[in-house]
């Protein structure tokens, strides 16, 4: 089976762009490695800087274990430290948006 291919929307807070990129171009080896074991490659973040919306898209195998990743201490530390950059859930879970399938050229 091919990878799913999942995309949504997160938001960060108003100036808060650069720190975002810092912090991610220093992304833990631990959590690069937790996101590949649950199944997660091609992760890729865009930024319009117009509205600070980050649109996230990624590949999930079919086997894929991301609904365990809340779970995870270090998935957790992950959201903490990012927590004053952008909008979160209670728990710091980034808030995500969903976002539709519309066209796809493979």
């Amino acid at each position: 089976m091919e990878p799913e291919a999942l995309a949504f929307r997160m938001q960060l807070k108003p100036g808060m762009a650069a720190e975002y990129r810092r912090r991610h171009d220093e992304i833990w080896p631990e959590l690069v490695a937790l996101l590949k074991d649950a199944g997660i490659s091609d992760y890729r973040i865009f930024l319009d800087p117009a509205t600070g919306a980050l649109f996230a898209t990624l590949k999930l195998s079919p086997d894929n274990q991301r609904d365990t990743l809340p779970d995870q201490p270090v998935m957790r530390r992950w959201w903490d430290h990012m927590a004053d950059l952008m909008e979160v859930e209670p728990g710091n879970r980034p808030r995500e948006w969903p976002l539709e399938p519309m066209f796809h050229l493979a």
